[in-house]
């Protein structure tokens, strides 16, 4: 129990030190579109399990009116059922810099896009709180599934400066070239096509599809 407490107040010692901001001359109307989640890193303990079985997802990222940014992720679990989640970041008084709360998992975050080259990768450094304690997240983001090796190198120093072990830190497989699912539970069936140039999810109840996700070759619309 010592143990755990002096782990848990390390990393927030770690967190608090180390101070991230956002690219300058942060541009929000050009991180609309879909972008390739093929970097992961953070400092939580749930990843070292769940590591091996990552894999790449996308963010499909609409900027508001208002200068929020809406944020829409979808992935393949590995029994083939579609996952997707949501949030709304607002703005803050920094360019860049983004806040959400998570009612997925119950969390406070602070986001951050650190450095980003608007047609081909985006770095964004996230610090969530929960109770308390806070956690890092890095994601390495780019438009397309293939990343440099200068890139990856790039994002496992980022993540190594930012209190992150390199066993925890992933470069994420491809998930596959064609996937096709449907999944029951209860009455309702989620539906996920995947491939390299195209993500759709939809939802089938009483026979009624309705199609609440299209991303094809990076034009993505919500249904």
């Amino acid at each position: 129990m010592m143990l755990r407490m002096m782990g848990v107040l390390l990393c927030a010692a770690l967190v608090a030190c180390i101070d991230v901001v956002p690219q300058k001359d942060f541009n929000l109307e050009k991180m609309a579109g879909r972008w390739w989640i093929v970097g992961f890193a953070t400092n939580a303990h749930w990843f070292v399990s769940h590591k091996a079985d990552m894999k790449m997802g996308t963010s499909v990222m609409l900027p508001t009116a208002g200068g929020d940014l809406d944020l829409t992720y979808t992935n393949l679990n590995a029994d083939g059922t579609c996952w997707r989640m949501t949030h709304l970041a607002k703005k803050t008084d920094i360019p860049g810099r983004f806040t959400f709360t998570s009612q997925r998992w119950n969390n406070e975050n602070d986001m951050r896009v650190v450095a980003v080259q608007y047609d081909d990768f985006a770095l964004i450094h996230t610090i969530k709180t929960k109770d308390g304690v806070p956690e890092v997240l890095n994601k390495l983001y780019s438009r397309t599934p293939e990343v440099s090796t200068a890139l990856q190198q790039k994002f496992m120093q980022f993540s190594l400066d930012t209190g992150i072990i390199s066993d925890n830190i992933a470069i994420l497989p491809k998930n596959g070239d064609t996937l096709h699912s449907i999944h029951a539970r209860s009455h309702t069936y989620t539906y996920c096509m995947y491939n390299i140039t195209t993500i759709a999810c939809a939802s089938v109840e009483n026979n009624l599809l309705t199609l609440f996700s299209l991303c094809i070759e990076g034009e993505c619309t919500e249904a």
